[in-house]
């Protein structure tokens, strides 16, 4: 039923729409584990996997069937400027969904401000915002026993060299993810969602009102992150499709392949600019 909500030819002419379906998902997966695993003892420890599955659950039909869409577009589209154009609805009505997850996160994370609710994405969050006190990140948001990490970087240049060669490991394994199953990367973009919702959380010190400024902070640079991720789930998700399909038999696999290879080219450019400007561009107006 929850996938009837949005088809992906709406969400293409819409696609400011899915912003509404995304933050629906991402406020019925807390709710139900907010209402029902956080009451189990043992289960409550891991509620924010919870949230994470629910939401990727709520959201694998809309994203395979997306993907299969943009598939059978690039075997009947010819031109490479003409297919990268008409991804490109796909891309806005990826955002728009991602956006609505980060919201409804967000919102949920201050005003619901129970550590196991978000326990892993703050982990996540220290270890890559705070490497060289990893352990005072912990404590300060009531976290023990973690595995702390050893990296960290001193200069600019350095810290946009462990940004975009962090990135550019998470868009192999999106990539990776998608080629064996297509929709499946939609975890790693929930994920994604989460852990940034837990750093929008915690710059606004739990404040509603601040809610927006810590939105802007972080989608500066976040919004190009994420859609490179897209850009490069789309291009697997679309040779996935292709050889379920069995188009590998057919002519126009070379050109889906030859597609997806552009798509991977114009993500690791825009990855780069996206760790350019959290590097360089953020810090000018956020502390």
């Amino acid at each position: 039923m929850l996938e009837m909500l949005m088809s992906p030819r709406k969400a293409e002419r819409r696609p400011w729409e899915m912003f509404f379906v995304g933050a629906f998902y991402a406020t019925l997966s807390i709710l139900i584990v907010k209402w029902v695993f956080e009451q189990d003892a043992v289960l409550s420890q891991y509620s924010s996997i919870f949230v994470v599955t629910f939401t990727v659950m709520f959201s694998l039909p809309f994203v395979y069937y997306i993907i299969r869409l943009e598939e059978k577009k690039a075997a009947e589209i010819s031109g490479t400027f003409e297919r990268i154009k008409e991804h490109r609805k796909a891309l806005w009505a990826f955002l728009w969904l991602f956006v609505g997850f980060v919201v409804a996160f967000s919102f949920w994370y201050i005003l619901l401000p129970t550590t196991d609710a978000y326990k892993a994405p703050i982990e996540t969050y220290c270890q890559i915002n705070r490497p060289g006190n990893v352990d005072e990140c912990f404590a300060q948001y009531g976290l023990k026993d973690v595995p702390a990490s050893t990296q960290f970087a001193t200069t600019n240049g350095e810290r946009l060299f462990l940004i975009f060669t962090n990135n550019i490991y998470v868009l192999i394994f999106t990539l990776v993810f998608s080629l064996i199953f297509g929709a499946g990367v939609i975890f790693i973009l929930v994920w994604n969602a989460s852990v940034i919702a837990a750093a929008i959380a915690i710059f606004t010190k739990a404040e509603l009102s601040a809610l927006p400024l810590a939105l802007m902070r972080y989608f500066i640079h976040g919004i190009p992150e994420i859609a490179a991720y897209f850009v490069a789930a789309l291009a697997g998700g679309i040779i996935s499709i292709a050889v379920i399909r069995r188009d590998l038999e057919s002519e126009k696999f070379w050109e889906i392949l030859h597609d997806s290879l552009n798509l991977i080219i114009i993500a690791v450019v825009v990855l780069f600019l996206a760790a350019f400007m959290e590097v360089f561009l953020t810090p000018l107006f956020f502390n």
